[in-house]
């Protein structure tokens, strides 16, 4: 029987299944729905210092083989985060293993330090910093495209996080493997790549754009080969694990991103269209895993990088 135990910065987890921040909730919310001894972690809604309510119109529109979404961060904040929704986070993983991740954004350096410190006196497990969130007009998306201003804001937040740090990385990145190294170089204990892409849409009855913001980020099995890539990229860029997602829906996919050096994946839009994806796709890989003889995923991870 394969064994998908997976050590994330030093957290065994049951599987190298996380759920993407902002397609899970806070986790409870699957619970009733989902086999959580199958899922590794959760990386809970993308966090901001105060609780903002996100952005107003359209917020998601289908595409072929994938979701376009303008949510905006709409969040609770951090103080409500720690007082409410990490003990619920915190249940899940006494029940099921599953590990607590934070996802924190910002709109500026103070607001990302002073969040991430809050969060490192906390009992969360990993905080993920998110410098790559496309749909917002101030903030992310500014430290997530130049190496150097990443490189600062995760600086200035390694000073004063002591939790285990993964940095969320954008698709918008003008140099992958030089901005995997700014961060790695800055402190980041961790890297997840990618967040989605930036795409349009047009309402042709209404003859404008369906979002307010004009664009809006994409996910789904559309970008799933761009995000391999990238993925690709920063696994031979640092010395530090890649966490992987991009369109991950199947088995098949999760394999695809381990072998290229993956230590962990994250599954977004497909908890949409299936609640029970993460298992699903846990299953799947234990499946194939069987099937090729193949008992641990130490044993399979990054051999595309010899093969190639």
């Amino acid at each position: 029987m394969a064994d998908l135990k997976t050590n994330l910065l030093g957290f065994v987890m049951n599987s190298p299944i996380i759920g993407a921040s902002g397609t899970v909730g806070y986790g409870v919310e699957y619970e009733d729905l989902a086999d959580f001894s199958r899922i590794g972690g959760i990386s809970g809604k993308g966090l901001t210092l105060r609780g903002q309510y996100g952005n107003k119109g359209e917020r998601l529109w289908e595409t072929p083989s994938g979701l376009i979404n303008s949510i905006g961060l709409q969040n609770p904040g951090v103080q409500h985060f720690i007082d409410v929704e990490l003990s619920e986070m915190l249940e899940l993983k006494q029940k099921y293993g599953t590990v607590a991740i934070a996802n924190l954004g910002g709109h500026s350096e103070e607001e990302y330090v002073e969040g991430a410190a809050m969060l490192s006196d906390s009992a969360v497990d990993i905080v993920e910093l998110n410098i790559s969130c496309p749909n917002v007009k101030v903030g992310g998306m500014a430290y997530g495209v130049k190496a150097e201003a990443a490189g600062e804001v995760v600086r200035m937040v390694r000073d004063a996080c002591k939790k285990p740090l993964m940095v969320k990385l954008s698709p918008q990145a003008e140099n992958i493997p030089e901005m995997c190294k700014a961060v790695e170089a800055a402190g980041a204990d961790a890297i997840s790549l990618t967040n989605t892409f930036q795409a349009c849409a047009i309402d042709l009855e209404k003859r404008k754009p369906v979002f307010n913001n004009i664009f809006a980020g994409l996910s789904g099995p559309a970008v799933r080969p761009i995000a391999l890539r990238m993925v690709w990229q920063a696994v031979g860029a640092v010395n530090i694990p890649v966490v992987g997602l991009g369109g991950i829906a199947t088995g098949r996919d999760a394999l695809e991103f381990i072998m290229a050096g993956a230590t962990a994946v994250q599954v977004g839009a497909a908890n949409f269209a299936n609640p029970r994806a993460m298992e699903t796709i846990a299953e799947e890989m234990a499946a194939w895993m069987d099937k090729n003889g193949v008992k641990t995923l130490d044993e399979i991870r990054g051999c595309a990088r010899s093969n190639g």
